[in-house]
């Protein structure tokens, strides 16, 4: 036995002996090489051939038609009408923004319209026959007044003047005196006769105020009737002893000054300023009478035209903003991300919502590198598979290929997408997908 320890002993130790032997000349060997390269000048060997391989490439799943989704408008939240996972189609209302100010606007902006209409509608029609009538006789006054004062003053028309004056004069001492002296003691007798009926119901209804149903009783009605009537002597009395009020004496003033003008213009003789005033009158009546006549100018037309015009601009612009307080969904889809709720604060432009549709999906991975996008050519059919369906092999076909390329990780990678060409029901949005080019 220990003589078969020894020998094997002895023979691996022959072995390694060998190997080093061996490992040396083959250095030498080497060395010798690339010196006598060296020396000879040489040319460096080739690189090697690269040899064919398939072009693996990670990605994820999207839908072929995706959005994310924000709102035009900040606010407030009012409502939310669609949860996440649930299907919308377009049009649909997700969300909704509080909006009453919008509709304010809105309501204003339609007022505006109409009135603009209104006026645009008045200034085609022209003059009202109403209207044309009071110019027409607004021009015969005017007539009338120069053709009196070219003829001068006559006999009756002072007289009526001075009568006129008088009864104006006669009306503000009316007035100032006050009701007739008569009619105040009459006024004061009923207003005394209907305090004595009123202390009378009075103690009427005291006697019996504590039963239950007094409301019911004939002496609660006799209170309230005689009460009512003090009220109206009261008042008939305090009417006839009142003053006169001072819009009724400046009313009675104003009337005695224009009676001593027409008195004055009947006595005095019309100057010829008078009559030359009278002559301007005429003629701006006339003027005003042909206008009328005439209807709307072309200008005006265009004018209450580019009102109109201008009003629904508004209107438009006001239901553009109650507009954006809504999120609607622009395309068929599968809500797949809400990130608000009612009473939350939305800013405009942020994302809150991702609106995805299945009907279709690709893949899309960055993972291609300078070396594989260059075997990469749009209309390739690719192999699909899946981490998360194991066992599911689907066949797609490269879509577009981005023509810049990133840094990754210190690489420099490219974007392809990959439109699958069958469907499954199993995938979802951001699932890992495999990509591989033969």
């Amino acid at each position: 036995m220990k003589k078969n320890r020894k020998l094997i002993t002895a023979l691996i130790g022959l072995l390694v002996i060998a190997g080093l032997v061996a490992g040396g000349v083959v250095v030498f060997a080497q060395e010798r090489a690339e010196t006598a390269a060296s020396a000879a000048g040489a040319a460096p060997a080739a690189d090697p051939v690269p040899v064919d391989r398939a072009v693996i490439a990670k990605g994820i799943v999207v839908p072929a038609e995706r959005a994310a989704l924000s709102m035009a408008a900040g606010g407030i939240v009012a409502e939310v009408l669609a949860e996440e996972g649930q299907p919308v189609v377009k049009g649909d209302v997700i969300l909704r923004l509080r909006d009453e100010r919008q509709r304010a606007a809105l309501a204003e902006a339609d007022a505006a319209v109409l009135a603009a209409q209104a006026q645009l509608a008045i200034v085609r029609a022209g003059a009202r026959d109403e209207e044309l009538a009071t110019a027409q006789a607004g021009l015969e006054v005017m007539r009338a007044r120069l053709a009196r004062l070219e003829e001068g003053s006559r006999a009756g028309d002072v007289a009526a003047a001075r009568a006129n004056l008088q009864a104006s004069q006669a009306a503000l001492a009316r007035l100032n005196e006050g009701a007739d002296e008569n009619l105040r003691a009459a006024a004061a007798a009923d207003m005394a006769s209907a305090e004595a009926a009123l202390r009378n119901a009075q103690a009427a209804y005291d006697q019996i105020k504590e039963r239950s149903d007094v409301a019911m009783m004939p002496q609660s009605l006799q209170l309230e009737q005689a009460t009512n009537a003090y009220k109206a002597a009261l008042a008939r009395y305090s009417q006839l002893v009142a003053p006169p009020k001072a819009d009724q004496v400046a009313q009675a003033t104003a009337a005695i000054r224009a009676a001593q003008a027409e008195l004055d213009r009947a006595v005095d003789p019309a100057t010829a300023a008078d009559q030359a005033e009278a002559q301007a009158a005429v003629r701006q009546a006339e003027a005003q009478l042909q206008l009328l006549q005439a209807g709307a100018r072309q200008g005006e037309i265009a004018a209450a035209e580019a009102a109109v015009a201008q009003a629904e601009a508004g209107r438009q612009q006001a239901a553009a903003a109650l507009g954006d307080t809504e999120l609607r969904a622009p395309f068929d889809g599968l809500l797949a991300v809400l990130r608000v709720r009612t009473g939350e604060q939305v800013v405009p432009g942020a994302p809150i919502a991702e609106l995805g549709n299945a009907g279709a999906w690709l893949v899309e991975t960055d993972d291609l590198s300078e070396l594989d996008v260059v075997r990469v050519r749009p209309g390739q059919e690719v192999r699909l598979t899946f981490d998360a369906i194991p066992g599911l092999q689907l066949r797609g076909v490269v879509e577009r290929i981005q023509p810049k390329g990133e840094k990754k990780l210190g690489d420099m990678t490219y974007m392809a997408v990959v439109q699958i060409q069958e469907g499954d029901e199993r995938l979802l949005w951001n699932m890992t997908a495999v990509v591989e080019l033969p």
